[in-house]
C-alpha cells in the first residue's frame, strides 16, 4: 500500500469497525438512529489510533453509518442492504456483495452485524472475536475488544443522549 492510500484505508477501516461500537450503545436517539463519539485503537505495526463522530441509522439488514470529524467534515459513509454494501470516501466508492465481504476486505475479518444490533438491545455476546463490555451502557459508554483475529483492537464509544 502506498503512503497516500494508507490514510484512506485507515478511515475506511475505522468506518467499518465503528459499526461495532456504534451499535453497542444504551439505546437509540430516535428509533433506529444513534449518534456519538468513538475511538479505535488497533495494535498493528505500527499501532494505529483514530477518533470520529458517528451517526448510525437502520438495522442489521439495511442501514447507513456516517463518520465525521469534529469540524463536521464527512470522513466516510457506509451503506448496506440485502443487495450489498458500499463505502464512500469523497468521490471514491467501493461496492461489495455484502457488509461482511466489505469489512473482511478492509479490516481482515467480517464484523458480526447481527450481533451488533443485539448489543444495542443490551444483549452481551461474543461475536467474531469481539467482546462487548456493556457494564456502562446505562451511561452511554461501551468498550469492545477483539483479540482474534490479529491485530487486537479496542473500540470505545460514547453515545450522545
Amino acid at each position: 500500500m502506498s503512503p497516500s492510500t494508507a490514510p484512506n484505508r485507515r478511515v475506511a477501516a475505522l468506518a467499518l469497525l465503528s459499526l461495532l461500537g456504534a451499535c453497542a450503545s444504551r439505546g437509540p436517539v430516535a428509533p433506529g438512529a444513534w449518534s456519538g463519539r468513538l475511538a479505535l485503537r488497533v495494535d498493528s505495526q505500527p499501532p494505529q489510533a483514530f477518533s470520529a463522530l458517528f451517526d448510525l441509522q437502520g438495522d442489521a439488514t439495511a442501514g447507513e453509518l456516517r463518520l465525521t470529524s469534529v469540524l463536521g467534515q464527512t470522513l466516510a459513509t457506509v451503506r448496506w442492504s440485502a443487495s450489498g454494501a458500499e463505502l464512500q470516501q469523497g468521490n471514491e466508492v467501493r461496492r461489495r456483495g455484502s457488509l461482511d465481504e466489505l469489512t473482511r476486505e478492509l479490516t481482515g475479518a467480517p464484523l458480526p452485524v447481527a450481533a451488533l444490533f443485539g448489543w444495542l438491545a443490551g444483549h452481551t455476546s461474543e461475536a467474531g472475536g469481539w467482546h462487548a463490555d456493556l457494564s456502562a451502557q446505562p451511561q452511554g459508554r461501551v468498550v469492545a475488544r477483539r483479540e482474534q483475529p490479529a491485530p487486537a483492537a479496542e473500540l470505545r464509544v460514547v453515545v450522545q443522549p
